[in-house]
């Protein structure tokens, strides 16, 4: 019975939607100022509903229309002087959006035929199908449709309902996309993984697999995701498998892209959002955000201005030191963006963003004990504070577009674990992490003629990890070794594109980089270190990164590919104990071959792909006996991934989707000196993960609309780590979310469920290394957890 359980809650989604009549021309007269309240009286007056969501767009001012007009033709009159367009969902539901991003005239291909008879009607609508036909890929830095990307990609809008819901961090990524997996460390300490290339559980001094941008800055080098919440985006790109060409060192696994909404200098506007949360035997949660754009000079100079506060009640408790609901999290951060647009359209973002995360205690329980209960000797509370400032240039000459992009981040973690053996008085481990990265790239690209596509830039990148350590007695803790790691990394790279068919399109690129590194102990006896290799190491490493890829189209709405490409992490030094070892840089290559079918607002979409990527001198970070991290290589191995995606669209409004990605990983000549079986597995990489998703859209009076949501995730079997100690199972749980939303005007209100089955299952296994030996651990779901929003604009 419980296996049906899924399937009911998705089939309560199928039900038909209500019967309309055609809406033919009818008289109007609409009043001209906001584009909103245009809409509003369109609905009223003709009896529709008609959904507009970005408050940027319901500001704009519009002309009045008065006449006798289709609700299709009132709609294109209004949006005809902005960068909008309405969706048709069925015959009395509208709804909004912007236009995607145009792309440049040498990544156009022939132009297709037109949807619809009215000429107004063509330019500005896509009848009876919902978002998504010209999504964009910009991370490809060389803009191309979704729809003809060689290549593995998802985009996640930024009114994606997945990210409405109350997630708004890295969790609502990982949420909605199966490819995209996370440690549970908590909030501002996790790693992410794309496409099973996942190293190690801890946070050692590797850089991490996947590269993280800001818009076109990067977030991390060799620090944990920060875990910027989601208010205010635009889009969110994904780009599986390595990425070194354009991306260079740390996009082993692939890319993820946040693309913030940038000031406007069009008009006045603002959103607003809170909500409320319950979890079930938990303490409750809240959260709250904001966003004003203020345009400081017409047409040349905005500023955008968002912050949001959110609390993570928490749900378990400590039966030795007899408290409650431990594992609270708060977050509060925001982002400042400023705009100035030149008379010769030149465009400068001066931007900063901020964010602190405090926990209070770790998010893990006692694998043996009663579900959602641990003992601990001590709290264990962590902290992650995160600043970034970024400055872009762009210049549009049509056909030739330059961008270049500074950025600073600076990064800082303290994590205290619990190293109370068994039999002994309370001790303490804590880790004290700080980062200073320096970012800056330039790229130029364009096409001069059809069927050609280029792009040339370099990079700088400076970036100094410290760790400091300390562990004893909890009122006498005493410093130990500590490391610290620099690089300096400069490239140069390229891409070319062209199009030696008319349904064939070529692309191949390279990028040289240099890196320098260094490295030195801090805080340890040079008597102790010189044996090995003096106070310092440092080395020069030089890397040429290719990539390849083939495109074919062989009808409009299919797309076949194959791709080759490359990637690698820089070396380093790390602690061991009482000594310091270096551990060397690790390369990746993959194959990847699919196909892509269909738009995502086509009756039926769907996209595979089958990759099988090499990974030589894998670094990990791995724990000893005695509990302490260290780092190492620990041989070589391959991943092979299996990926698909269908999505289909049965009746007008309702959407449904099934995703999953399968792995199969193994370690194929571990390193002697590492505790491990060949042909182990990687570790954190699930067998299987998945996601069904279905949701409905449907008018249920006069400009109001109603969303039900439904989804329900499962992620497979994976362990630990490496070695016997981090062996340990985990994954095997399902996740089950029920959701529904009003949409009135510029208001909704939004209810929704996780964990329906509250479920405890097993995200991860792990929260202290010191005490795992004598006490398994687990990292249990949220128990089932209701939420209430509301959410406006203006």
């Amino acid at each position: 019975m419980r296996r049906l359980r899924p399937l009911l809650f998705f089939a309560c989604l199928l039900f038909a939607a209500p019967a309309a009549m055609a809406q033919g021309p009818q008289q109007l007269d609409l009043p001209g100022g906001r584009l909103g309240d245009a809409v509003v009286a369109l609905g009223r007056q003709a009896g529709v509903s008609i959904g507009i969501t970005d408050p940027a767009l319901a500001a704009r001012r519009v002309a009045p229309v008065r006449g006798r007009y289709s609700v299709g033709q009132a709609l294109a009159l209004l949006l005809r002087d902005s960068d909008g367009r309405y969706l048709q969902y069925d015959r009395t539901t509208f709804r909004i959006v912007r236009r995607p991003m145009p792309q440049p005239r040498w990544a156009q291909r022939a132009p297709m035929p037109a949807v619809g008879s009215h000429p107004v009607q063509q330019d500005f609508a896509e009848p009876l199908v919902g978002e998504g036909e010209d999504l964009i890929v910009t991370g490809a830095r060389l803009p191309v449709r979704l729809a003809s990307y060689p290549g593995s990609a998802e985009i996640v809008r930024g009114d994606d309902l997945a990210l409405q819901s109350g997630l708004h961090g890295s969790d609502a990524l990982v949420a909605r996309l199966p490819e995209v997996g996370s440690t549970h460390l908590g909030p501002g300490r996790n790693k992410l993984f794309i496409r099973g290339l996942a190293d190690s559980s801890f946070n050692g001094p590797t850089q991490a697999t996947v590269g993280q941008y800001l818009g076109e800055t990067r977030v991390n080098y060799n620090a944990p995701d920060p875990d910027l919440r989601l208010y205010d985006i635009d889009r969110i790109e994904v780009l599986q498998g390595p990425q070194g060409t354009l991306y260079g060192a740390g996009s082993l696994g692939g890319i993820i892209r946040v693309l913030p909404n940038s000031p406007r200098v069009e008009g006045f506007e603002g959103s607003a959002s809170v909500g409320a949360s319950a979890t079930l035997r938990g303490e409750p949660g809240a959260d709250a955000a904001g966003t004003l754009n203020l345009p400081i000079a017409a047409d040349r100079l905005a500023l955008r201005v968002t912050g949001y506060a959110v609390t993570e009640g928490g749900y378990i408790d400590d039966t030795l030191r007899l408290r409650d609901d431990v594992n609270r999290v708060t977050a509060v951060g925001g982002r400042l963006g400023l705009r100035l647009v030149s008379p010769d359209a030149w465009t400068v973002d001066v931007s900063a963003t901020g964010q602190q995360i405090s926990g209070d205690d770790g998010q893990f329980a006692d694998r043996d004990a009663p579900p959602l209960t641990r003992r601990s000797a001590i709290e264990q509370p962590f902290r992650s504070d995160y600043l970034l400032a970024d400055l872009v240039v762009a210049k549009d000459w049509g056909d030739t577009r330059f961008v270049t992009a500074l950025g600073y981040v600076n990064q800082r973690l303290f994590e205290r674990y619990d190293a109370t053996r068994l039999g002994m008085d309370p001790q303490l481990f804590e880790q004290d992490t700080r980062v200073t990265l320096l970012s800056a790239e330039s790229r130029l690209s364009g096409g001069a003629a059809p069927g050609l596509a280029w792009l040339v830039g370099a990079s700088l990148i400076s970036n100094d990890a410290e760790q400091h350590r300390f562990a004893g007695p909890v009122d006498a803790p005493e410093a130990m070794p500590g490391v610290a790691n620099r690089i300096l990394e400069a490239a140069g790279f390229g891409q070319v594109s062209v199009t030696p068919l008319s349904d064939v399109t070529l692309t191949a690129g390279g990028r040289l980089t240099h890196s320098s590194l260094s490295g030195e102990s801090l805080g340890l006896a040079l008597s102790v270190l010189q044996p090995l290799f003096g106070p310092q190491a440092s080395r020069n490493e030089t890397a040429f990164l290719p990539s390849l890829s083939v495109a074919w189209t062989p009808r409009r709405d299919l797309l076949l590919f194959a791709r080759y490409e490359e990637s690698f992490r820089p070396g380093g030094l790390s602690v061991a104990g009482d000594f310091i070892r270096r551990f060397r840089n690790d390369t990746v290559s993959a194959f990847e071959g699919g196909l892509r079918y269909g738009a995502r607002s086509a009756p039926v979409s769907a996209a595979l792909s089958l990759a099988y990527t090499n990974w030589n001198d894998i670094q990990a970070d791995t724990i000893g006996l005695d509990g302490f991290p260290t780092t190492a290589n620990i041989g070589n191995g391959h991943i092979v991934t299996l990926d698909f995606r269908v999505g289909w669209r049965p009746l007008p409004g309702l959407n449904l989707e099934v995703a999953a990605v399968a792995n199969d990983s193994e370690v194929t000549n571990p390193n002697p000196n590492i505790d491990i079986t060949a042909d182990a597995a990687l570790p954190n990489v699930a067998d299987l993960s998945a996601r069904i998703a279905a949701d409905y859209r449907t008018a249920i009076g006069v400009g109001t609309e109603l969303v039900l949501t439904s989804h329900a995730r499962y992620v497979g079997h994976s362990r630990l780590g490496i070695g016997p100690i981090l062996g340990v199972e985990q994954g095997g749980w399902l996740d089950i979310g029920l959701g529904a939303r009003v949409e009135r005007g510029d208001q909704a209100f939004t209810l929704t469920v996780t964990n329906l089955l509250d479920q405890a299952g097993n995200r991860f296994a792990f929260g202290s290394p010191f005490t795992l030996v004598d006490n398994p651990q687990v990292t249990p779901m949220r128990p089932l957890t209701v939420r209430l929003g509301w959410q406006t604009a203006f």
